[in-house]
């Protein structure tokens, strides 16, 4: 049996940092701070509910980010 791997560490990021910022500006900032997925959702999408490691959740109204968690 081979060895397990090791998933890759996330970001130690402040997510409440990207509230406020417009869209755009959220995504870059968060793939220059080591974020290998950044999903944009609309205030009450309906989504699933897994944790992918790696991923930074952006809740944008009005062109700007509202809400911010990870996976």
């Amino acid at each position: 049996m081979g060895p397990v791997p090791k998933p890759a560490a996330e970001p130690d990021d402040d997510l409440d940092s990207y509230v406020g910022l417009d869209a755009r500006t959220a995504e870059e900032v968060a793939r220059e701070r080591g974020w290998t997925t950044v999903r944009t959702l609309p205030p009450g999408a309906i989504i699933t509910m897994e944790y992918l490691r790696g991923r930074i959740n952006f809740e944008v109204a009005d062109g700007a980010v509202k809400r911010c968690w990870r996976g």
